[in-house]
């Protein structure tokens, strides 16, 4: 059986973005419909619809953060709280890490939204050399703090 770090990485590296891979990775612990949770996290790769802001990999893991501790109808703030208190713990960690938890910056600024971005990314092979890295240590991050 694989673990959340091979399946995350296996999915992204299948095309799916690094939002969507993460939370892939967790969709069973969660109970969630694998689909539903592609579908759910789509949006939020390369920074959000490529505006390259806060890294998707990053968002894939506050969107896991919400699903397991999140606060739903009829439940107190102190919900509100903790995901607030775990989405900050992922971020910082993922800043040590990594520098930032800026795509762009992460990126070196490389400019997604235009084709000469586009293939600056893949003629520097960031997709191995930076966004692999991500998504696999948003996982090893996660694991650890949920």
């Amino acid at each position: 059986m694989k673990n959340k770090n091979e399946v995350a990485v296996e999915k992204f590296l299948e095309g799916y973005n690094c939002a969507q891979a993460v939370f892939y990775s967790f969709s069973d612990d969660l109970q969630f419909d694998k689909n539903s949770a592609l579908k759910i996290a789509c949006g939020f790769g390369a920074g959000m619809g490529r505006k390259e802001e806060v890294c998707g990999a990053v968002t894939g893991g506050i969107i896991v953060i919400g699903a397991k501790y999140g606060r739903g109808e009829n439940e107190d703030k102190t919900a509100t709280e903790l995901t607030y208190t775990k989405t900050r713990e992922l971020m910082n960690r993922f800043a040590e890490r990594h520098g930032t938890f800026i795509c762009r910056k992460l990126l070196n600024d490389c400019e997604l939204t235009t084709e000469e971005g586009q293939r600056y990314f893949k003629d520097n092979d960031l997709l191995n050399k930076t966004c692999k890295h991500c998504v696999d240590s948003v996982i090893d991050i996660l694991e650890h703090i949920l």
